[in-house]
């Protein structure tokens, strides 16, 4: 079964090439480029697994996050600790 996933990114060094992290959110499924830094993918993938898939091509400053809207979870790299906490507190509360 497919999932629809929702996957939002920033890079935050200045002059980062966006083409080869693009290059690979094309891979993950059937696309749509919504924003610049955000995404719909029809994919096979879970949000942790789609993570994983991107993060490598990532620098450690920068952030992404990943929401499966068809099974509604959502997996996240380099997020505050603050906003993460707030994810967690209040998904499906």
């Amino acid at each position: 079964m497919a999932n629809n996933l929702h996957i939002s990114y920033d890079l935050n060094s200045p002059g980062q090439d966006y083409e080869p992290l693009i290059a690979k959110i094309k891979t993950l499924g059937g696309w749509a480029k919504i924003h610049k830094s955000f995404w719909y993918v029809n994919s096979s993938l879970t949000p942790s697994q789609a993570v994983d898939a991107l993060w490598p091509l990532m620098d450690k400053n920068d952030t992404l996050y990943v929401v499966d809207a068809t099974n509604n979870v959502a997996a996240w790299q380099n997020l505050s600790d603050e906003v993460s906490s707030f994810i967690r507190d209040k998904w499906m509360k």
